[in-house]
């Protein structure tokens, strides 16, 4: 008496499928969204972020610096105005005079330049960008024309009009303070910074990675909807290519018709 044959599709359980071939189950999907690295990246705030964070810090410090540059430009470039005085009250010396306008102007137009300049050099330094730069920029800027505006202020002649006319004496001509009119002439810096460290990421900036996609060919995969590209298609040599079912298999030759 002998034992029957294992048949051929019940396998033991202890050996493999198809002869050590991975089942269908086991073979990834090729629409699946491939496992990614849960390591510490700079948007799930690890060291990336850290070091960012640093950087943004120290240019925010260093545009911030440059407000100094902005005052003493601004005392130098814009015009003052002309005071003198009686023995009664301070008057200006043209009442037509445009001095306070030009002041405000020169200010606008230094911030401006600066701000274009800063956010071109951290661009050329740091091309990846991010918005801790974006912020960096916005608020060193923002920084700068507040120092610059304080520190032209203090360049200039004093704000104690009365005691600088009495000093001068009576009928004699003299610098207003260097005042800024236009508080709004502030965000000059911070909006150019921000607007052309933009431009410039756009028009020159790294172009971001195109994820790659992989389509593992394996026994059980399923396939995506539509014919495969060689049935009856165009190959790669340019003649056409028959379809599957019309391809003539050993044995089949058919007679020529007479």
């Amino acid at each position: 008496m002998t034992a029957p044959l294992t048949p051929r599709n019940n396998q033991p359980p202890n050996e493999p499928p198809h002869h050590g071939r991975p089942s269908a189950d086991d073979v990834p999907s090729p629409w699946a969204v491939p496992a990614t690295d849960h390591g510490a990246t700079a948007e799930d705030g690890g060291p990336g972020l850290a070091r960012e964070l640093r950087e943004a810090a120290l240019i925010a410090l260093v545009v911030a610096l440059c407000g100094l540059l902005l005052g003493a430009l601004w005392n130098w470039l814009a015009p003052h105005t002309p005071l003198i005085s009686d023995t009664k009250a301070v008057y200006l010396k043209n009442t037509e005079g445009e001095e306070a306008i030009a002041a405000d102007g020169t200010f606008i137009l230094l911030s401006l330049a600066l701000g274009v300049l800063t956010a071109a050099a951290v661009f050329l330094l740091r091309r990846r960008g991010g918005v801790p730069l974006v912020v960096a920029l916005a608020l060193g800027g923002l920084l700068g024309a507040l120092l610059g505006w304080r520190m032209g202020m203090w360049l200039g002649p004093t704000v104690d009009v009365a005691a600088h006319a009495k000093q001068v004496g009576p009928g004699v001509t003299f610098d207003g303070p260097l005042l800024l009119g236009m508080k709004g002439a502030l965000l000059a810096w911070p909006v150019a910074a921000t607007l052309t460290h933009l431009v410039l990421t756009a028009l020159f900036g790294p172009a971001d990675p195109q994820p790659a996609v992989y389509w593992p060919a394996a026994e059980g995969t399923p396939a995506p909807d539509g014919p495969p590209p060689s049935a009856g298609g165009p190959a790669s040599d340019g003649q056409e290519r028959p379809a599957p079912d019309e391809r003539q298999r050993p044995g089949d030759e058919r007679p020529p018709a007479s």
